[in-house]
């Protein structure tokens, strides 16, 4: 079935005066000559992208949009009409984004995270920037502890709103943030909770630690799983501590040092070490 919007695979049926004619259910498509090399013959498989043209024909393109149907995407703005503005999405044609679609009122030259949606009465693939209405509200394949892909769109009072593994939104509060994040950064994050109005609170943090309380008690238990020591310390790059520990190295190096004064760690030139008989009487707890 032919998916407007998408990649398809197509064969070329027959050339004409204006470039090559694909064959779909639908009938035959053009793909125009500027995108046809020479070594393409007749019965040839193409993968295209399909939408429709400045007068609704259907078209194809071997050219690469910034996102298809279903992304979303950061795209700048190119025009500004009264019915809508255009976006640049990479192909000849401007994705239009309807003035009842759109969040906020929209500058030439600015970028707008943008979901590409199609409409089923049209036939067309337009754009949207009311993110949040049109993200999936079904979660019931979400689970507490997934690490998911995020990609920050807004910032709020409380905390820092991401779209969830391109599909659903949630938000990461500022107090579980220990990354300098800007809209339209990617990282990776977990589901901290699912709530009973389909709404998803995130975290940075990896899971198995989210229940421990304070960095303190996290940065003990981690060094009891590794042995013992672990071969990073104040002086190692913020993203080494980031990697191990999941906080930032302004919260780790207070944390390790608070740890040092209770004399349950040994900082040493090369790493942090548990104390022995600190690591015998944990282990003794949690027998």
């Amino acid at each position: 079935m032919l998916k407007i919007g998408r990649y398809n695979d197509l064969v070329v049926e027959s050339r004409g005066k204006f470039g090559l004619y694909l064959h779909s259910e639908t009938g035959r498509i053009l793909l125009p000559q500027k995108y046809v090399s020479e070594d393409i013959n007749i019965g040839d498989t193409l993968k295209v992208f399909v939408y429709t043209d400045s007068e609704d024909r259907l078209a194809a393109t071997t050219l690469k949009p910034y996102g298809i149907l279903g992304d979303f995407v950061f795209l700048k703005v190119k025009d500004v009409a009264s019915f809508g503005t255009f976006m640049d999405w990479g192909l000849a044609k401007d994705l239009l984004v309807p003035k009842s679609e759109q969040q906020d009122r929209m500058v030439p030259g600015k970028k707008y995270l943008t979901k590409i949606c199609f409409d089923d009465v049209t036939g067309r693939v337009y754009g949207t920037t009311k993110i949040s209405v049109n993200c999936d509200k079904n979660i019931k394949d979400l689970k507490v502890g997934q690490k998911t892909d995020l990609l920050i769109c807004a910032f709020t009072n409380i905390g820092i709103m991401a779209v969830i593994n391109n599909r659903y939104f949630g938000m990461l509060y500022k107090n579980e943030t220990y990354l300098d994040l800007s809209i339209g950064d990617t990282c990776t994050g977990y589901i901290m909770r699912l709530r009973e109005d389909n709404k998803i609170d995130l975290t940075l943090k990896k899971p198995g630690y989210n229940s421990i309380k304070g960095s303190g008690d996290a940065i003990v238990a981690i060094l009891k799983e590794a042995g013992g020591f672990i071969p990073c310390y104040d002086k190692s790059s913020p993203e080494e501590i980031k990697t191990i520990f999941s906080m930032s190295k302004k919260e780790f190096k207070r944390a390790i040092g608070s740890l040092f004064k209770k004399g349950i760690l040994e900082l040493k030139k090369n790493g942090i070490r548990l104390k022995q008989g600190k690591r015998k009487k944990i282990n003794e707890r949690q027998r």
